[in-house]
């Protein structure tokens, strides 16, 4: 049985101190005068998110209120987001993976019959280690998502892979969770959000430092252009954490040219997609920091300043789709938009920044 609204007037009131009550027809209007308030807002909207109520803390002058409504739930797609839809995204996306990871491997073999040096590879064993890199650093970071949700109280869905392109592109573009609980405060958003980037990269990492310590390369001195051309064929920009690991072997650098190998590549990818979810735009992880640290209206330029890094990097397909994506649902805003975010974790994401640039797929011309 729903709560009444004095029912509510009283659950409130004794939890804050309340100098002003306003009812309407759909809502209840607090206005409170608590110092310390943010501890007893969260157990208030959990208390009341359980009688499929929402509030809302808002600032407005001098004055707080809390703003609280009847809870609609809104009609989701019963197919996809059924239990069974995560496991079978995932096994297409193993499936696609694998095929990619076998098409390079096969690559590989094909250019070791044209130019001498080359070692062949197995690709059914190097398809498998491809497949383990690439889903254990998007899976990771799904991972560190979902931990510091329910840590904070929140319930998610498993995570949802995305099947891409094999042979001709990407064989996934990531993953997604559902969350299956209100953003109650800026720092609860913040945690979530941070979580999975970090996690993921760490993965990426160890990924990309095996991946240098098994690549093949070849010296480039009196080679044929064409040949040349052939050998460095990938030119979409290359993370400073990948020249990082291929320079801890001493691998890489003028005169020489590394054979891009399924582990690389999957390295790549993790790098790729660590450093597009740490862009302060939209509702990626990284927007969802910037939206907590500057709020709404600097979250909009932010995201602007996002697509323009994007076109100077030569991703113009992701950046025009940020931006209507963004035009569509701007940001994530929580209950609580009043809560300041602790020094720590403004510092954190000062951090998340740095993080961006030594993930992002720089060009040659900005690294040569």
């Amino acid at each position: 049985m729903e709560p009444s609204q004095d029912e509510i007037i009283s659950l409130v009131t004794s939890t804050f101190e309340v100098s002003d009550v306003t009812k309407a027809e759909f809502s209840l209007e607090f206005r409170i005068e608590d110092a310390e308030f943010k501890e007893k807002f969260v157990r208030l909207a959990r208390r009341l998110e359980d009688e499929s109520y929402v509030c809302r803390l808002e600032q407005v002058g001098e004055f707080r209120y809390i703003i609280i409504q009847k809870f609609v739930k809104s009609e989701q797609n019963r197919w996809f987001w059924s239990a069974w839809m995560p496991r079978l995204l995932f096994a297409v996306v193993i499936l696609f993976v694998m095929i990619d990871g076998y098409y390079r491997a096969e690559g590989i073999n094909t250019l070791a019959l044209k130019v001498p040096g080359i070692k062949t590879v197995d690709p059914f064993g190097t398809a498998a280690i491809y497949t383990a890199s690439l889903l254990g650093t998007l899976g990771v970071h799904e991972l560190g998502h979902i931990i510091a949700a329910r840590a904070h109280g929140l319930k998610t869905s498993w995570p949802y892979f995305i099947p891409g392109l094999p042979i001709i592109g990407i064989p996934t573009f990531g993953a997604f969770i559902q969350s299956r609980g209100l953003t109650i405060n800026r720092e609860i958003l913040f945690d979530v959000a941070i979580a999975g980037p970090v996690a993921g990269l760490a993965i990426a990492i160890i990924v990309s430092v095996y991946g240098a310590s098994e690549a093949q390369t070849l010296e480039i001195v009196d080679m044929d252009p064409d040949k040349e051309s052939q050998l460095s064929e990938w030119d979409q920009g290359e993370p400073l954490l990948m020249t990082a690991s291929l320079a801890l072997f001493g691998k890489g650098g003028p005169g020489h040219v590394v054979i891009l190998s399924p582990v690389m590549f999957a390295a790549w990818i993790g790098f790729l997609i660590t450093f597009l979810n740490m862009l302060p735009a939209w509702q990626l992880d990284g927007g969802h920091m910037a939206r907590t640290l500057l709020g709404a209206n600097m979250h909009k330029y932010a995201t602007y300043a996002s697509m323009g890094v994007l076109f100077l990097l030569g991703y113009h397909i992701m950046a025009v789709l940020i931006l209507v994506m963004s035009m569509r649902s701007p940001s994530a805003s929580p209950l609580d938009n009043v809560s300041p975010l602790t020094r720590n974790r403004k510092f954190a994401y000062a951090g998340i920044i740095a993080l961006a640039i030594l993930c992002a797929p720089l060009p040659s011309w900005i690294t040569s």
